[in-house]
């Protein structure tokens, strides 16, 4: 089965109390991820506060990551931007020892046309030899992909080999999965909407929830890719409240707080992000108490 079927985590970036990269919280939570039984892990996506890393800790928590993964699970970069040269320039720069594919979030802020959109991507599938994923977020990029520039791109570029799609726009979704060349990756990037987003199709979810129960979402994902609907209703009512509260004060603030009641790391985040209040705290460490 393809690498990419399953779960993957956006995993965060543990930091020190000093807002420094913490290598050791780091290599805990990879250990809790794989042994949580994820098929793959995502390095510095959004949920990697990568807007907040500088480049040279961005090359060194992408070497830290793949000699501690060692190629036990697949792994993903995260390797996007809204200045197109800039975001080549880095990719071909990138040391892609260890690493199966990028991750790349459509440009934020400028709020490109599709044909802009179209020749952003056009130019990293051009500049690199790694499979691409491309990464539809409206709420944060300002801008959607339509199903028709997703299915151009992937009819075009044969290493644009899938997208994580977290525009929580089902209609779109109808369109990309009857257009979609056959083979084309179709996964959830939302993780409350994993399990309708599966019926239609989807092959997995890359997850920020995943980060602190890894064992319980793959196990639901399996029970999806196995077809069993009855089975992953209950694990998915079961996560309602946790997945809420992960977003509550946002991400991935949420998800550190329940990171650090289960000892992996600590909760800092790097501003402008900001830990969660203390009710949301609150909630969080009973909830992640009652899962874990």
């Amino acid at each position: 089965m393809n690498i990419f079927y399953g779960t993957g985590v956006a995993m965060v970036t543990p930091f020190q109390a000093d807002g420094q990269v913490d290598y050791d919280g780091l290599s805990n939570l990879i250990e809790h991820l794989i042994d949580g039984g994820v098929e793959y892990l995502v390095s510095l996506g959004t949920t990697g506060e990568s807007a907040t890393l500088s480049e040279a800790e961005r090359k060194q928590v992408w070497a830290f990551t793949a000699e501690a993964v060692n190629k036990r699970v697949g792994l993903v970069a995260g390797i996007g931007g809204n200045n197109t040269h800039e975001v080549v320039e880095q990719i071909k720069s990138f040391n892609t020892a260890g690493y199966d594919a990028i991750l790349s979030s459509s440009p934020h802020y400028n709020k490109p046309t599709q044909e802009g959109i179209y020749q952003h991507y056009k130019a990293i599938a051009q500049n690199t030899q790694l499979p691409v994923i491309l990464y539809n977020v409206p709420s944060r990029t300002g801008s959607t992909v339509s199903a028709a520039t997703t299915v151009r791109l992937a009819n075009d570029f044969k290493n644009i080999i899938g997208i994580k799609e977290a525009s929580g726009n089902f209609d779109l979704f109808n369109q990309l999965m009857r257009d979609k060349p056959e083979g084309f990756l179709f996964i959830s990037g939302d993780d409350p909407v994993t399990l309708p987003m599966m019926a239609l199709g989807a092959v997995g979810v890359i997850s920020v929830i995943g980060n602190a129960l890894p064992r319980q979402l793959s196990d639901m994902v399996r029970l999806l890719l196995n077809n069993d609907y009855k089975g992953a209703h209950k694990a998915q009512y079961s996560l309602i409240e946790f997945t809420r509260l992960m977003f509550t004060d946002g991400s991935p603030a949420g998800v550190k707080t329940a990171l650090k009641e289960l000892g992996i790391c600590g909760d800092t985040v790097r501003l402008p992000l900001v830990q969660v209040g203390s009710a949301t705290a609150e909630a969080i460490i009973k909830e992640t108490k009652s899962l874990a």
